[in-house]
């Protein structure tokens, strides 16, 4: 009944040796004297020169070039129209003037219900309100004078009847003892300054550059398509379209309900209207608008300028009056007095009773215990109560079953593996039997990884 809660990985393979192997050796051996096929990785030397290398491609060497003619449209010479411009429009030819009269207001005019009554400014709570006399609630407090006590306050506190003074005790201190400092001057020389030992730097190599050698063989230009192709005709690719098969009797005669039914009517052609020809008029058209004939031009005279003539000084003394100065009286001003209204409702000026209406009008009430639901007792005390039940007589108890991953010594079982999913098998050690020579084999148990 070993349930895995985790998800297979096979991380778990637990082998005497690491195993370099892959999984294609292991599955697909060596048969006979076949030798492995070889790498087609190139091998990792450095190439040699092979001459110079010609810069024509095949494009360049089998390419010929053609006259491409452009077709060219020559430009026609530009010739002027004879005869006049007719500047005339379809507004100036059918405009017909009309007489202008003034727009009529649509919007009606608007009427003001004035009234001469005078507007009455007395509210409706000024009106129907009426004052009503206040009584003043009589105090219940029972007045009695303060006494301050004789005797002196001998309640001592919890903490002044439980508190133990105790003596502190200083912690234990670890700071070192004062150390002499050594003698003499300080020695700065360290094991990296005595076991040091100087070598020599050996000088860097240098690679000689080799002299360019040019290659004395012809370049090989030869690709592998011009040499493994051959213009063999090849045959014509086969169309995959199914072939047109004729369709035999089919119950279909050709002919539908609306076929059948329809009824062809005669069909008039329409009638276009045929506008009237246009007849130009005979009459000089009048340009002459009213803002011409009525208009009267008039010469404007040039403003006169506001800025004085330069150079006229005065002579006199400077007036300082000005109109605000001469009318101008300062007034004396009273501070505002207050606009708030005095209340109506006068203060009390005697002491507050702090009797309520629920401390006169309340009148206390013994509570009544509330009635018990409780059923009465109907089972005599006499009869004993069976309490037995199908699961107490018919329950059989089993045996725990420990799992063998938590403590494996102390059951009897010896580890063996651990498989590819990350569980743990565990073998029971089976005592020897007296009288019989067979030792069976115990079985395998899967413990708790």
């Amino acid at each position: 009944r070993h349930r895995c809660c985790h998800k297979p990985t096979k991380i778990y393979d637990d082998s005497l040796q690491p195993c370099h192997k892959t999984e294609y050796l292991e599955k697909y051996p060596g048969y006979g004297n076949v030798c492995p096929p070889e790498s087609c990785k190139p091998k990792a030397q450095f190439p040699q020169d092979q001459g110079t290398m010609d810069g024509i491609s095949t494009f360049k060497s089998d390419y010929i070039p053609y006259d491409v003619k452009t077709p060219f449209r020559p430009q026609t010479e530009y010739r002027p129209k004879s005869g006049k411009i007719d500047l005339g429009t379809i507004y100036q030819r059918d405009y017909n003037p009309h007489k202008v009269g003034p727009v009529t207001l649509a919007r009606p005019r608007e009427r003001k219900h004035t009234s001469g009554a005078k507007v009455d400014t007395i509210p409706t709570y000024r009106d129907h309100y009426k004052l009503w006399k206040s009584q003043r609630t009589e105090s219940c407090k029972v007045e009695r004078p303060y006494e301050p006590p004789s005797e002196k306050f001998g309640n001592p506190s919890t903490f002044q009847d439980d508190y133990i003074p105790r003596q502190p005790n200083p912690p234990q201190s670890y700071k070192p003892c004062d150390a002499k400092p050594p003698e003499g001057p300080f020695d700065g020389n360290t094991i990296h300054r005595t076991a040091y030992v100087v070598h020599e730097i050996e000088p860097m190599f240098v690679r000689p550059k080799e002299e360019y050698k040019p290659n004395d063989q012809p370049f090989e230009d030869l690709t592998t398509h011009q040499r493994d192709f051959k213009g063999i005709p090849g045959e014509q690719a086969k169309s995959c379209k199914p072939e047109s098969r004729k369709l035999g009797s089919d119950p279909f005669k050709g002919t539908t309900e609306f076929q059948d039914r329809y009824q062809p009517y005669l069909v008039t052609m329409p009638e276009f209207h045929k506008p009237r020809e246009y007849v130009p008029p005979t009459d000089k058209m009048d340009l002459n608008s009213s803002n011409r004939l009525d208009y009267i031009s008039h010469k404007p005279a040039p403003r006169a300028p506001i800025r004085p003539a330069p150079g006229r000084k005065t002579t006199g003394p400077f007036q300082g009056k000005t109109t605000t100065k001469e009318d101008f009286q300062p007034w004396s001003a009273c501070p505002r007095g207050i606009i708030k209204k005095e209340p109506q409702i006068q203060k009390p000026t005697g002491r507050f009773s702090n009797l309520t209406t629920f401390r006169s009008h309340y009148i206390p009430h013994q509570a009544n215990p509330p009635q018990s639901f409780k059923p009465a007792h109907t089972v005599g005390t006499a009869v004993p109560f069976k309490d037995e039940a199908l699961y107490r007589t018919e329950y059989t108890p089993k045996k725990p079953e420990v799992c063998p991953g938590l403590h494996p010594d102390a059951l009897g079982y010896v580890y063996i593996n651990t498989d590819s999913q990350g569980h743990k098998f565990y073998r029971q050690v089976s005592p020897e039997r007296s009288g019989s020579n067979c030792n069976p084999i115990p079985k395998e148990v899967a413990g708790v990884s």
